[in-house]
């Protein structure tokens, strides 16, 4: 048999392997979604809980636990890499030096104090670097992304569900309130902008604050809003970086892992090439809502393999930490513009 033969037999062997928990997680996913459009809760909370919610149906099923893996950890580093079609130099030269300032400032400040306040609590450095790189860049999105390359640990699936799940409800909370205490402070639409672009974790979140308060308003956040999701690849390449000097490095199957995770290059090529009008405007909506849909999908397969029991026994002080967190992000923002 030749080579090409074997390689497609085996390609075929894996897609059977696959196909039934991906699909799960496909289906629970367009329902995640159809609920959101429906009732306005945001589409990755719902996906969570659905993943959650249907783990009775499928514990103990052995013909979906590679299927759940799959669409949990590829699916997921997939769409992330697929982001980076929606950041391109424009992006950055459209607002200025300022808003890239803002932005940088708040990642750095709040990880370093993520790291003390973490400590002081009592929790450790992974949910730190978690919470901190959700809150500050762009959250759920981010807490995929980070996760995938931080060193696995037997509450690594835990600690992401309860990051999606937090982040996401503080967000949900911050596109209500935010323009209200904006609006309350006097802040004119310019600082508005930022204001909401700088803090509000999840872009849909970001899009419904801004242009509740004005199309000006919703267009400027949201252009802000896409320089903190560019943040995301050097983060997550810095972090990879840094994990083997501290000793920290994960290792699958015994192997280090690539210094560069291919899911960053992947974002960082198509950022480039948005960049550099490579991809056309129609293809980047393709690309952004592919990217969509596949952590919609890949957060369903999180939830999955979560631990209900150890989520519900999540101590008190992580949410105190990522509440913190939340509340020191626009603290820092509201002041930086006052001055």
């Amino acid at each position: 048999m030749s080579q090409a033969a074997l390689a497609a037999r085996r390609v075929v062997r894996r897609a059977a392997e696959l196909w039934p928990g991906v699909l799960i997680c496909l289906l629970a996913a367009l329902s995640a979604q159809f609920l959101s459009s429906h009732y306005g809760a945001p589409a990755m909370l719902i996906a969570l809980l659905l993943g959650l919610a249907l783990q009775s149906a499928v514990r103990g099923a052995d013909r979906v636990t590679a299927g759940l893996g799959f669409a949990a950890r590829d699916l997921l580093r997939l769409g992330v890499g697929l982001l980076g079609a929606r950041i391109s130099l424009e992006v950055f030269l459209s607002l200025g030096a300022e808003a890239i300032w803002l932005v940088v400032a708040s990642i750095l400040g709040l990880l370093a104090f993520s790291l003390v306040f973490s400590r002081l609590l009592g929790r450790g450095w992974r949910l730190a670097v978690l919470t901190g790189g959700a809150v500050s860049i762009c959250g759920a999105s981010a807490a995929v992304a980070i996760a995938a390359v931080l060193p696995r640990s037997e509450h690594s699936d835990r600690d992401l569900s309860f990051t999606v799940f937090s982040v996401t409800l503080l967000s949900t909370v911050a596109m209500v309130a935010y323009p209200i205490l904006g609006a309350a402070l006097g802040l004119p639409d310019s600082a508005m902008a930022l204001f909401l672009g700088a803090t509000i974790h999840d872009v849909a979140q970001v899009v419904g604050a801004g242009f509740s308060v004005s199309e000006p308003v919703g267009e400027t956040a949201t252009t802000v809003k896409l320089i903190r999701v560019a943040m995301l690849a050097p983060f997550v390449m810095l972090l990879s970086l840094a994990l083997p000097l501290f000793g920290a490095a994960p290792r699958e199957g015994g192997a280090r892992p690539p210094i560069l995770p291919w899911f960053v290059v992947l974002f960082a090529a198509m950022a480039a090439a948005a960049s550099f009008g490579v991809i056309p405007e129609p293809v980047q909506a393709m690309l952004w809502q592919g990217s969509r849909w596949l952590l919609l999908t890949a957060i369903v397969g999180v939830g999955l393999r979560t631990d209900l029991g150890g989520l519900l026994s999540m101590p008190p002080t992580a949410l105190v930490l990522i509440v913190v967190q939340t509340v020191l992000l626009a603290a820092f923002a509201l002041a930086w513009l006052a001055g």
